[in-house]
């Protein structure tokens, strides 16, 4: 079916938006119909999402959360579901665990033509309009990552009210700020209590992380072997396990593979640094300095890349890190070929066309230097295709030394 004509009395509305030839009604998460105009006079937001991509999962329930709030405060702000989902069982499922109004799985056309009029590249996606169906953000997921209940109605004011609130935080930001709160002043070591005045000082990582999360798995023994190597050094070095596990039993399981410092389970910090940190997605280690503010986001990948000697992440660090590679680069094959691809892989640096990728060997993120395949993208870290061969050469029996991999491990 295509989509309806503008309705003559209902011009420049959000109505000729929402509906199509064969439906004026939404559909409520109690199988009942709710008629379009119904929604006259709100802010809608336009929900894109699957029930098969985790990302989606993640942020759906976050999303949920925010809405009731809004709804309890009476604010006229409605959300309608816009499924991508490939079948009626996978839509229910998913719909399930939503509070709010969806267009049903087979009006296709208003799925298209939404996607389109709001040129949907991905999900999840919240587009905020206003009743005359004009976007007023079309960035409604960041939003809600960054700023919670507090970002509604949406409007370009408020949104750049938060950000003079996000910067003033920022500009006296202090480890006691970000990990206290007016009951608790202190971080959990293996059952005891550790005052957070004891982090003032040093570098701190913030490792947002879960049980449940298989990256966070394959992450965390990496980070724990840099951890323990600083440690040695004596650098003044410490992290904070802040959970995002669903029960208490997997809070208590990462805690005992981890020999650092954690928040309380279930502590209310926990969706404060969240939303504060705009972290979208775990494993996520977020650094902070001496003086209590952040140094980097990209921790993680800092990790990965450079293990202990990312330390202490500074960008005077990173650049001499930098300049060692570049170096070390000269060294090496121009091309090369290994058992985990069939084409040549040519070296490249950030200035041709090596600039941010994810490792097919390690499937962590990579960014200058790499090998790659110019016919067909496939790409690796320096030191993985070094990994490759030195394995190869164990296999045939060869005196190996260690390699310095980032990706080591995997």
């Amino acid at each position: 079916m295509e989509a309806a004509s503008p309705i003559i009395n209902r011009t420049g509305s959000y109505y000729n938006l929402l509906i199509s030839f064969t439906r004026d009604f939404f559909i409520s998460s109690s199988g009942a119909q709710v008629k379009v105009e119904e929604l006259e006079g709100r802010t809608i937001g336009l929900y894109f999402s699957a029930n098969w991509f985790s990302q989606c999962q993640t942020f759906t329930p976050i999303l949920a959360d925010i809405y009731n709030q809004l709804k309890e405060q009476g604010s006229n702000f409605e959300i309608v579901f816009v499924s991508s989902d490939e079948d009626q069982i996978s839509f229910d499922n998913f719909y399930k665990t939503m509070p709010w109004l969806a267009i049903p799985l087979s009006d296709l056309q208003s799925k298209k033509s939404l996607t389109q009029k709001f040129q949907i590249e991905g999900i999840p996606s919240l587009v905020i309009v206003d009743e005359f169906g004009e976007p007023i953000q079309t960035e409604g997921v960041e939003l809600i990552y960054r700023y919670g209940v507090q970002a509604f109605p949406f409007t370009s004011v408020r949104i750049a009210e938060l950000e003079l609130e996000e910067k003033a935080n920022q500009a006296s930001q202090t480890i006691e700020k970000l990990l206290s709160t007016h009951a608790r002043d202190y971080v959990i070591s293996k059952n005891e209590q550790v005052p957070v005045a004891h982090l003032v000082g040093k570098t701190v990582g913030l490792y947002f992380s879960a049980s449940w999360c298989p990256p966070c798995v394959k992450f965390t023994p990496r980070l724990a072997s840099v951890y323990n190597s600083l440690r040695d050094k004596k650098h003044d070095f410490e992290i904070v396990f802040i959970s995002l596990d669903r029960d208490e039993e997997g809070y208590l399981s990462c805690c005992k593979s981890m020999p650092w410092l954690a928040l309380p389970y279930g502590d209310e910090m926990v969706k404060v640094l969240l939303r504060y940190f705009n972290v979208q997605a775990i494993p996520s280690l977020i650094i902070i300095g001496p003086d209590g503010k952040t140094v980097t986001r990209e921790g993680r990948n800092l990790i990965n890349l450079h293990l202990d000697m990312a330390y202490p992440f500074t960008e005077a660090q990173l650049l001499s890190i930098q300049e060692k590679i570049d170096e070390e680069a000269k060294s090496y094959p121009k091309a090369i070929s290994h058992s985990g691809h069939k084409h040549e892989l040519s070296l490249v640096s950030a200035s041709s066309g090596g600039g941010p990728f994810i490792c097919c060997k390690c499937d962590e993120q990579g960014s200058g230097w790499a090998y790659q395949c110019i016919e067909c993208g496939y790409g690796i870290h320096l030191k993985c295709a070094q990994q490759v061969d030195e394995d190869e050469q164990v296999k045939e029996g060869a005196n190996t030394a260690n390699s310095y991999c980032a990706c080591n491990g995997k």
